[in-house]
């Protein structure tokens, strides 16, 4: 009897074992197909309460973003708000995690140590319950994504699935939502604010802009500054100015051009017969979403401009 018994569940333990070998095969095949298949929801939108919302379930597809559309600046906001070593750890943030642990063992309010890899994991797979079970399982699918995808894909995932609103998944819905825009026409300072509703989405909101918002899009904005080296946030202004600052804040830039900052729209002037940036005509009127992807083109070419100078004097 003993020995049928020791029979038994030495066969039970190689069936649980060929399943768990079964199903982890398979899940591996479904996470490395959607390096490059978009998915057309998630667990958080099928977990959604859309009758709730008076809304009805929708695709994810159609309002789809893809990486080589979503402006650079929205992604260095968002790794700049939630996940600065992003390009640095392979899914688990190790440092972040034992300054959380450290925080919370002292009595402090609780934080999180969560990656971009780590919600891209939860928002796909799993549900929003805190509890250890949960974050286990989070971080070994967030290390299989590292392993699969290249890190663009998370940062395009993680943007066209996250909730900005009640009910408002990727980036795609959420500029139309908050801004009457498309993801492209965003500029610095709306991308930063739309960041900012992600850790609390159903309360949070990018429009009208509160306190809250303001403070914080302005640290995200900082925060981007220092990752980058560009500039995002206004130069302080003196004290005293003449009769055109007065009207309008002035700001020299590369080529001899002159930005002349007028609220909604911005009008360039050239001072002199000096050489003009790619798509810039004298007395053209620019949005200021225009002006920002142009300034960061500018500001890039320049950067890059040094960095091959310093080579060659090398």
């Amino acid at each position: 009897m003993e020995e049928q018994t020791a029979t038994d569940w030495i066969k039970y333990g190689k069936i649980t074992a060929g399943v768990i070998l079964g199903w982890s095969f398979w899940f591996c095949l479904l996470v490395l197909a959607l390096r490059w298949v978009n998915p057309p929801f998630t667990a958080f939108t099928l977990q959604e309460d859309w009758e709730e919302l008076g809304t009805e379930r929708y695709s994810l597809r159609a309002n789809w973003v893809p990486a080589e559309e979503i402006p650079d600046h929205l992604k260095l906001a968002v790794i700049a708000s939630e996940d600065q070593r992003f390009y640095a750890h392979w899914g688990l943030d190790l440092a972040a995690i034992d300054e959380a642990i450290e925080e919370n063992q002292r009595g402090r309010r609780v934080r999180g140590a969560s990656t971009i890899t780590q919600q891209v994991a939860k928002n796909l797979f799993l549900s929003p319950a805190q509890n250890y079970l949960r974050k286990g399982v989070e971080a070994g699918i967030a290390v299989l994504i590292e392993i699969f995808w290249t890190k663009d894909r998370i940062l395009e995932m993680h943007l066209n699935i996250a909730e900005f609103g009640p009910g408002i998944y990727g980036i795609g819905k959420a500029s139309e939502h908050w801004f009457g825009k498309g993801v492209g026409e965003m500029s610095f300072r709306e991308s930063a604010r739309l960041v900012t509703v992600l850790p609390s989405p159903k309360i949070i909101k990018a429009e009208p802009v509160s306190d809250y918002v303001e403070n914080r899009s302005h640290w995200i904005l900082r925060n981007m500054e220092q990752l980058s080296g560009l500039r995002f946030l206004p130069k302080p202004q003196p004290d005293t100015v003449d009769t055109m600052s007065d009207i309008a804040g002035l700001e020299f830039l590369p080529d001899s051009i002159l930005v002349i900052y007028i609220p909604d729209t911005l009008k360039m002037s050239i001072p002199d017969s000096g050489s003009l940036a790619p798509g810039l005509e004298s007395g053209s009127l620019m949005t200021e979403a225009e002006l920002d992807s142009m300034l960061l083109e500018i500001e890039l070419d320049s950067l890059l401009m040094d960095s091959v100078l310093d080579s060659l004097e090398q």
